[in-house]
């Protein structure tokens, strides 16, 4: 067997989330693709889900590129597609070696692989910059994928997992492969003509939230990049591909109080010229109050803490390790420093009611973030806290396990209910939040006009935000103007309506 040539491909999903604030590449493709060209190995990096391509256009690009692997992608909302994905690659290649990562499949590989007529390969359970060329190498030399660890295959019709691989403890020594990223396609939308990367400089979690994956995927365990490695990389994106925002894509960048400090007086003193996108936790600000302004000299223009819930009860429920009082100081600091504020809740529990949710509305125009987003709980199949709900979970069709579309049935609300509450959750806050656009900061004021328009134009809450500024009397002219100015640069019609 002689494997060369890798494509690299993301799942065609989408569920009108994220796409509404911008197009955001795959970085962990961009740490695998860096890692198989040092093996030596040919690389397509294909983010079909950025482009909005569908399956006729994968098809022509896989067909074109003629990989020997085929490799995607999948967290739990994508994970049908990622299959679906493998199973075209079949359909156009059956000798393709199809292998598939990330969260989903790294806890639920035995689900995915128990059809033996899956057209998976492989599965990557954990990092795959060193599990997968790995892998590769193990084939090309005709050995046994048993000795290779972090993986799982079907041997003899059972699923057969290998030793977990253990954690990659020397971040600054991953190669990338910026240079394969297709950059005109990923932009911030509120910022207009701008070029958005998402960077890493850790990776890990060691909270506890028993609703979240990302302390299980990393076992809670934390690593970092040294802040001076870190720094360069962003002058680097900066320099030769024109990037001028960030996203960090860590859980908690700001877990180690003097390396956070060190990056942030090192983009003081080097001005990347990039502004960066974050979250952290709400103990961290507060930890943090005396050196926002090192913050905003360093260019960090928007900051998400997970408030999560309203109550005492469910924050300990969610294993948060966060008092409700302390997620009001939190938001209070970062608008202080005039930086974006944003947060959300999650909602739907098993005993949520209207009355419950029209509660954590007004604790959320209490606590004041710029934005604030009521989602709904999706109970991961692998959460510490699955057992506790699986009762409520009222469908298995992993596509609306997004956040938006509701899959947990409260026990007092049917799922179309519970759906229409998020919607006015929303129209509620960001009424309020609009009608007082004037006590925001001149640069705010702009900013959340642009996010109107996003969210009119771009989101899963449109028509929600439609129906709100119909009442537009007490409305900003700007947010008004806002309706009969579309956004350049609109997105393709919604895959999934926005909420009734």
């Amino acid at each position: 067997m002689t494997l060369k040539r890798i494509a690299l491909i993301t799942p065609p999903y989408h569920s009108g989330v994220v796409e509404s604030a911008g197009t955001w590449l795959n970085l962990g493709f961009v740490y695998i693709a860096g890692a198989l060209r040092a093996a030596g190995y040919e690389v397509d990096y294909y983010d079909a889900m950025a482009h909005w391509h569908e399956w006729p256009q994968i098809r022509e690009r896989i067909t074109d590129f003629a990989p020997d692997v085929v490799a995607t992608t999948a967290f739990t909302p994508c994970i049908v597609d990622g299959v679906e994905l493998l199973r075209l690659a079949k359909e156009i290649n059956p000798r393709i070696v199809t292998v598939i990562g990330n969260v989903h499949a790294t806890f639920c590989y035995d689900e995915l692989l128990s059809d033996a007529a899956t057209p998976i390969d492989f599965i990557i359970r954990g990092e795959g910059e060193i599990t997968f060329p790995a892998l590769l190498e193990c084939l090309n030399s005709g050995d046994d994928p048993d000795k290779v660890a972090g993986i799982a295959f079907r041997r003899d019709g059972t699923v057969h997992a290998t030793a977990a691989a253990p954690f990659i403890e020397d971040l600054d020594s991953l190669p990338t492969a910026w240079d394969l990223v297709e950059w005109p396609i990923y932009t911030y939308r509120p910022k207009k003509g701008s070029t958005l990367a998402i960077v890493s400089s850790s990776r890990g979690c060691r909270q506890n939230c028993s609703f979240c994956s990302q302390q299980l995927f990393w076992q809670r365990t934390w690593r970092a990049r040294s802040p001076e490695n870190f720094v360069a990389e962003l002058e680097y994106l900066n320099r030769e591909h024109g990037v001028n925002v960030a996203m960090l894509a860590d859980e908690i960048p700001t877990l180690d109080r003097a390396r956070w400090e060190r990056i942030l007086d090192l983009l003081i003193a080097r001005q990347p010229g990039v502004k960066l996108l974050m979250e952290t936790r709400v103990n961290d600000i507060i930890r943090d109050e005396a050196i926002m302004d090192k913050y905003r000299a360093a260019g960090i223009e928007h900051i998400y803490v997970g408030v999560e819930a309203g109550s005492q009860e469910t924050l300990d429920i969610f294993k948060k390790g966060t008092k409700v009082a302390q997620s009001k100081r939190a938001i209070d600091i970062i608008n202080n420093a005039d930086i974006v504020s944003e947060t959300s809740f999650v909602l739907g529990m098993p005993h949520d009611t209207p009355e419950s949710i029209a509660k954590i509305v007004e604790l959320a125009i209490h606590y004041n973030p710029d934005m604030a987003f009521f989602l709904a709980i999706a109970p991961w199949p692998y959460a510490d806290l699955y057992p506790a709900l699986k009762k409520y979970v009222a469908t298995k069709d992993y596509r609306k396990y997004n956040l938006v579309e509701p899959v947990l049935k409260p026990e007092a609300m049917s799922l179309q209910e519970l759906e229409r509450e998020l919607g006015m959750a929303a129209r509620t806050f960001f009424m309020h939040k609009f009608q007082n656009l004037a006590k925001l900061s001149p640069w705010k004021q702009e900013f959340m006009t642009e996010v109107f328009r996003l969210l009119v134009n771009n989101s899963y809450l449109a028509q929600q935000m439609r129906a709100m500024a119909a009442h537009g009397e007490s409305m900003p002219a700007a947010i008004r103007d806002a309706l009969r100015e579309p956004t350049a640069g609109d997105l393709p019609e919604q895959v999934i309506p926005p909420i009734p």
